[in-house]
């Protein structure tokens, strides 16, 4: 189902293809169900010379030419937000019809099969995998470097 496609988003974004006014006429839909950082997602794009849109609801999604789907927090969290708007299967759909998808952080992670992250957690199988944390010590036993990501209780020195 997943297709990859034959220019980057990088790509579209570039000086080169910005010159040539190629992303200066396209429409960017950034699907908004409550969760993401869509202000930082519309900021990027719209620096590119896209033309933006927030989109809330199913139909506004059916014609889009490119989605962008960002996310922001717990997989479970963004995967319920995006079910209980019914965005899901209007991006499933964009999918099934070849059109450019981004996935941006959580959004991305989404796109898979499931997540480990608080317990099993359905995504969209639109990539196969499963999300998992980076294990925290190599098949030798040697601790791995794990990039600090949350929030974490400091404490004051008495």
């Amino acid at each position: 189902m997943f297709n990859p496609l034959p220019y980057s988003w990088f790509t579209m974004c570039s000086k080169s293809y910005f010159d040539k006014g190629f992303l200066m006429s396209k429409k960017v839909v950034i699907v908004d169900y409550g969760v993401g950082n869509l202000l930082s997602v519309a900021r990027a794009f719209e620096h590119c010379g896209a033309n933006v849109v927030l989109a809330e609801d199913a139909a506004q999604l059916s014609g889009a030419s490119r989605l962008v789907l960002p996310g922001v927090g717990a997989f479970g969290d963004c995967v319920s937000a995006l079910r209980a708007r019914g965005l899901d299967n209007a991006v499933l759909e964009h999918v099934a019809k070849g059109r450019p998808l981004l996935g941006i952080c959580v959004g991305m992670q989404m796109l898979l099969d499931a997540s480990d992250e608080f317990g099993q957690q359905l995504g969209l199988g639109i990539i196969p995998g499963v999300v998992q944390a980076i294990p925290s010590s190599d098949a030798e036993g040697r601790l791995r470097k794990i990039p600090h990501i949350g929030w974490s209780t400091l404490g004051l020195p008495s």
